[in-house]
């Protein structure tokens, strides 16, 4: 089982008056869908860099699976066990749908030959055509674009999904689909999807809704 648990972590900017994350202890387990909701400059965006391996905590500690994150190799740690969907998709303009989505397997040592008919299953999972999976980026909606930014982050077999507002630049109706598949790949195939959200249909879908102020977090 894939988990992430911080025991008091801080985390303190150089030369700032206080501290962006203040002593959170808690535990993120698969199969459950994770909202940290909460107002801007609370910590979020911190919070989830320490648990991407980003940054390491002051005081504290962030481990995955037990062992913890100050002693393991952190590159390796982000391309194998964490995958990443950001607001603004960070799809590769130049590769096509096709290309983005290999591009992971293709890091981690998978052949062009093996990789393509994965990413095509993938892609075909949250709806993307094949027709589209020839397109660039720019040919496609917002909501076409995360779906891919989506298969991208499965890529990689990391069981732990992380959202940076993976909504925020989404209508109503595409927002929904992308809280449905969210939803789906933590309770039939055990994802620990956590998400740092402004959107409250976000954070009532999910299983645990938290909320950061002044750098502490709680149940919302």
């Amino acid at each position: 089982m894939s988990t992430l648990s911080l025991e008091n972590v801080t985390y303190t900017y150089k030369n700032a008056p206080r501290a962006a994350v203040s002593g959170i202890s808690c535990k993120f387990e698969e199969g459950k869908v994770y909202a940290i909701v909460g107002p801007s400059g609370s910590g979020k965006s911190t919070l989830l860099s320490l648990l991407a391996g980003l940054d390491l905590p002051t005081k504290g500690e962030v481990a995955f699976d037990g062992d913890s994150l100050a002693g393991l190799n952190l590159d390796r740690y982000r391309r194998e066990s964490i995958s990443m969907i950001f607001q603004a998709f960070h799809l590769f303009p130049l590769m096509t749908v096709m290309e983005n989505v290999c591009f992971p397997m293709e890091l981690c040592g998978v052949t062009p030959k093996d990789a393509k008919p994965r990413a095509s299953a993938l892609l075909e999972g949250v709806g993307i055509t094949k027709e589209q999976m020839g397109r660039f980026p720019s040919k496609l909606s917002g909501g076409e674009r995360q779906r891919v930014a989506i298969a991208r982050s499965l890529a990689s077999n990391a069981k732990i999904i992380l959202g940076d507002e993976p909504t925020g630049n989404l209508d109503g109706a595409n927002t929904q689909n992308i809280i449905d598949i969210l939803c789906s790949l933590a309770h039939e195939k055990d994802y620990c999807v956590i998400i740092v959200t402004h959107d409250m249909e976000v954070a009532e879908a999910a299983d645990v809704a938290l909320r950061m102020r002044d750098g502490e977090l709680r149940i919302a």
